[in-house]
């Protein structure tokens, strides 16, 4: 009996017996690198490799990430030359050893369970195909709590409990249903979503793990969050998803133009109704994000009026980027090696355990 007990695996035992590579794609983090490599390190369930991709660093990402990874051979660096998140993933991945992939992202710090709370899901259930963890916003500032309120979206019920995403910096996916549903597309924006709608339309099955957490630093200030939702915007346009993100909000925009007309031609009382539409978007916003947070905190003026800021710049950077995508010349070409793939999904492919 007592032999048997011995031979019996533990439940760590079945958590440190999945193989994990952690895949990072990169691009000009040398300021963020060291807090990035000093969590994974920390880890309470340490992977077993990890794959630094660089996209083509112009600042010394790629001899930091050497420097601080130095003798120790679970660390490779793979140079990938100008790529975006999506070819960078493909890369890593296809560069690869085990069977389940880890992945984040730079500019992410996590916390020390996170890789041991991704993989006790996939021991639980052989049959996933992707784990999503949770993420939460860095909001160490006005600025970027008032972001953090726009834009982040908020906590989902979710088997196990509360928690935001899918979120692919913070995700554990079987190589097996990478290759099912073609890899991600080589986009610099959306890529995430593709992929994760690929596993869906391919009948691949999530979990969910909740405790998963890593911890994403949002633009700190008004003109970089600008900047990014310009990018955001654009490749969102490339990739032909402005049904889910531009036309929506090109109606709400298009439903105030009456009452500017009217405030030109008869009296400025009709301005009165967009800025109520607006005020009343900038309410949902807070309320949707309340965390049980009372009404004193939902009617505080200056933060309502930073909410509405962020808001109003997001909303500029879309159809900026929207423009750029139409009218700023084509979409930079796919790579033609392979690491651009997509294509697989012909039928929906069983995981084996």
């Amino acid at each position: 009996m007592a032999d048997a007990q011995k031979r019996a695996p533990t439940w760590e035992r079945v958590v440190e017996a999945i193989g994990v590579s952690l895949v990072i794609p990169v691009r000009n983090e040398e300021r963020s690198l060291p807090r990035l490599i000093a969590s994974i390190r920390a880890q309470t369930r340490l992977p077993d490799e990890v794959i630094l991709v660089d996209g083509g660093s112009t600042d010394g990402t790629v001899a930091l990430a050497r420097q601080l990874t130095a003798h120790d051979p679970r660390w490779r660096i793979v140079e990938a030359g100008p790529a975006t998140p999506g070819r960078g993933r493909n890369v890593g991945i296809a560069a690869a050893r085990y069977e389940w992939i880890a992945l984040t992202d730079a500019g992410i710090r996590l916390e020390p369970d996170w890789l041991e709370q991704l993989v006790a899901v996939a021991a639980s259930d052989p049959g996933l195909a992707i784990i999503y963890g949770n993420y939460e916003p860095v909001t160490d500032s006005f600025f970027t709590r008032c972001a953090a309120l726009a834009y982040v979206p908020p906590r989902e019920e979710r088997p196990g409990g509360r928690m935001r995403g899918p979120c692919i910096a913070s995700s554990l996916v079987r190589r097996q249903a990478w290759e099912a549903v073609g890899g991600f597309p080589d986009l610099r924006a959306a890529e995430d979503l593709i992929f994760f709608e690929r596993l869906s339309r391919a009948g691949l099955r999530a979990g969910w793990a909740p405790r998963a957490t890593v911890w994403w630093e949002i633009q700190p200030s008004l003109l970089a969050t600008f900047r990014r939702f310009v990018l955001y915007s654009r490749h969102n346009v490339w990739a032909g998803r402005q049904a889910y993100w531009h036309y929506g909000l090109a109606r709400q925009y298009l439903m105030a133009l009456p009452f500017l007309g009217l405030a030109l031609l008869h009296s400025a009382w009709w301005l009165v109704v967009p800025l109520l539409a607006g005020s009343a978007r900038v309410a949902k916003s807070l309320w949707r994000r309340r965390e049980g947070r009372g009404v004193a905190w939902l009617l505080n003026p200056i933060r309502f009026l930073g909410v509405a800021v962020v808001l109003l710049a997001v909303d500029l950077a879309t159809f900026v980027g929207w423009a750029q995508a139409r009218w700023g010349g084509p979409p930079p070409a796919p790579r033609k090696d392979g690491s651009g793939m997509l294509e697989p999904l012909a039928s929906p492919p069983s995981i084996e355990p």
